[in-house]
This record gives C-alpha cells, sequence and structure tokens, in this order.
C-alpha cells in the first residue's frame, strides 16, 4: 500500500517499541518511586516539562539561509520565527512542531507551499529550538501559537504535528482564525501521554498523577480540561487528519478520534511512516496540498454524541 493512502479497514503493528531511556535512569525512578516518592515526582516533572537538548541542536544546525528570522514576544519570553514569502501579501500558512521539534522542521513544506503561491510562517515553540532553554506547557505553547497568529492576522491554513496540534486545538478554540487545518499524528490526551512517559522511564502510575497534580497547581487548569475531545466538536473549520496507524508515540487511534469529533472532518491513515517521518512525508505533503484546494483527501469517520468520545 501507498504510505500515504488511506486505510479503510487498519490494521495496528504489534512491533514493540524499545524505549531509548538509558537503564540506569529507569533505575533510578523505579527505587525512587518507593524510596524518595517526592523527589522522584519532582524529577519527573521537570523531565516531562523540558524539551529535549536536541531541539536546539538541530534547529542551530538546521539550513534557514532563505527564511527571515524573526521574533514574537509570547508570555514574557520572546520566540523565534520563520517566514518565506510576506504573509501580509499572500495567503500564509502557519507551522506548529511537536514536542521537542523545532520551526524549521517545517523544511520539506516550504518550496511546495511556494510554489503554490502561499506564504510560510514557523516558530519555535516555548523552550524549543533557537529560544532559550526552559520547561512549558500546553496551554504555554496553544498561546505561543496564538501569539504569532496575531502578528500576521488569519492564516489561509494551519498545519501542527504531534504535540502541536494539541495546541492548535486550543488556540482555535481561543479564536485563532485559519481557513483550514491540517493535523500529523496530533496527540489528543495530555494525561494518556503522561502515563507513556511515565511507563517509559520506569515511573509507578500513582507518581504520575501526583506529577499531573504538581503541573495543575502550576498552570491553574486540571489536565483533564485540556483533552481534545472536550474541545473538538466545536471547531468549523475544515480538517484533515493524517496518522500513521504504526505510530509507536502517539497511537493512531488518538489521530481517529480527532477525526471522528471535528465535525466534517477527514482522515487519512498511513502505515510504515511513524510518528515523525509523517512530517516531512513527499506523499504527504502533497495530500494536503490537495486538501487546501479544497479536493476531498482521506475518509470521513462516522460518530456519534452518544457513544464515549463519539466512537462507533
Amino acid at each position: 500500500m501507498d504510505a500515504a493512502k488511506p486505510s479503510s479497514l487498519p490494521q495496528k503493528s504489534t512491533t514493540v517499541r524499545k524505549s531509548g531511556v538509558p537503564r540506569p535512569l529507569r533505575w533510578a525512578f523505579r527505587a525512587g518511586s518507593w524510596l524518595a516518592p517526592r523527589t522522584t515526582v519532582r524529577h519527573a516533572s521537570r523531565l516531562f516539562a523540558t524539551p529535549l537538548p536536541s531541539s536546539r541542536s538541530r534547529a542551530l544546525a538546521a539550513p534557514c539561509d532563505d527564511a527571515h528570522i524573526g521574533q514574537v514576544e509570547s508570555g514574557g519570553d520572546v520566540l523565534t520565527t520563520y517566514t518565506w514569502g510576506d504573509p501580509a501579501l499572500q495567503p500564509y500558512v502557519l507551522f506548529a512542531h511537536g514536542w521537542s521539534s523545532f520551526g524549521l522542521r517545517c523544511r520539506p513544506w516550504v518550496e511546495p507551499l511556494r510554489a503554490a503561491g502561499y506564504a510560510v510562517v514557523a516558530f519555535d515553540l516555548p523552550g524549543h529550538g533557537r529560544n532559550p532553554p526552559c520547561q512549558t506547557n500546553l496551554p504555554a505553547c496553544a498561546a505561543a501559537l496564538a501569539d504569532v497568529a496575531r502578528q500576521h492576522g488569519p492564516a489561509a491554513a494551519l498545519v501542527a504535528h504531534s504535540m502541536g496540534g494539541a495546541a492548535a486545538v486550543l488556540a482555535l478554540r481561543e479564536g485563532v482564525r485559519a481557513g483550514r487545518v491540517v493535523l500529523l499524528a496530533p496527540a489528543a490526551d495530555m494525561r494518556e501521554a503522561g502515563h507513556r512517559f511515565g511507563r517509559t522511564i520506569g515511573l509507578s502510575p500513582p507518581l504520575v498523577a501526583r506529577m499531573f497534580e504538581r503541573f495543575e497547581r502550576q498552570i491553574g487548569i486540571a489536565v483533564d480540561q485540556l483533552a481534545a475531545h472536550l474541545h473538538l466538536p466545536a471547531l468549523g473549520v475544515p480538517a484533515l487528519v493524517v496518522h500513521d496507524v504504526e505510530d509507536e508515540d502517539v497511537p493512531w487511534e488518538e489521530g481517529e478520534r480527532y477525526a471522528r469529533l471535528w465535525p466534517g472532518a477527514r482522515l487519512l491513515s498511513t502505515r510504515g511512516l511513524g510518528h515523525h517521518r509523517i512530517a516531512s512525508e513527499p506523499q504527504v505533503v502533497e495530500a494536503a496540498l490537495r486538501f487546501l484546494r479544497g479536493e476531498a483527501v482521506g475518509e470521513r469517520v462516522v460518530s456519534s454524541p452518544n457513544l464515549p468520545f463519539g466512537l462507533a
């Protein structure tokens, strides 16, 4: 099957992901869960909220000579932005990258979009890319996206990958305007992401719950209120969700949830692209361009408000 063609009956891979976390670190968190739970929760919280250092090193190594590099203020911090073309004179596409990634990950999209007549705007989320390292969270990333969009006005389209997809939904609910939305492997549930993180580092479920209690005190909102299924039914913008059935970072079911609950959205299921390659695959870019032209891409997913999360 062509990697970017829809699969009407997706079959999940049975491959078990091997953790990239060093074994001594897992042992430390497992031991700490029993011996020093309060300190362990504090360390886990810091790790969960801090983008990987590779976000900065990869951003600095990525070519950007053809981009105009600018800045936008958000939440008292200054964010790095990248612009191709003139968003004031051309319809523009706004990109939001995923966790521990960086704005220049949109590079594979720039030339095709410019050829189609679009300007392109990308940016580094707080604590990511060329921005100063810091801890951050989903609401702060959504606010950053809104601040970048506010500088340029309504976008012709918003393209977001992974955690950037969750931030995009919150920003749209807060008034960000875009003609169309493309979500690539979007994460739907911060709490589920936390449990995946806990399993990866060896943090026990009760301590994952305590970690989220810390976050709720910091951000002043219940984590469960950030879940995508609470916000999607109110969105009326045409949307395309692209998700790989073999995604080992964010399960395909989370992308399907977006497509089921977002009124009128369509789902394009791929195979063999995983969580990261899907954001740069030429066939995905081509499918998104067809969607931006108004063509029907992917499948409609039937849902019902009478079922959990609208799942049929």
